[in-house]
């Protein structure tokens, strides 16, 4: 796995959980998503990506997005 597949799977399991977390535990939990969705769009204007950052750092390869 590279870099590119784990941040965006890390952002899949993010947004499904906190949809899960909204329909049966508290509404509040739509806040993750929008957060979630707020990170992935200043990733793609500024190319900064704290889940890039973390993932490099535990050895993942390159990929050709970060």
């Amino acid at each position: 796995m590279n870099l590119d597949r784990a941040v965006l799977a890390f952002a899949g399991f993010v947004v499904l959980a906190s949809a899960i977390l909204a329909v049966t535990v508290s509404i509040w939990w739509i806040a993750l998503t929008i957060f979630a969705g707020f990170n992935l769009l200043q990733s793609s204007m500024t190319g900064f990506c704290p889940a890039a950052i973390l993932f490099r750092r535990l050895g993942l390869r390159r990929g050709s997005a970060f």
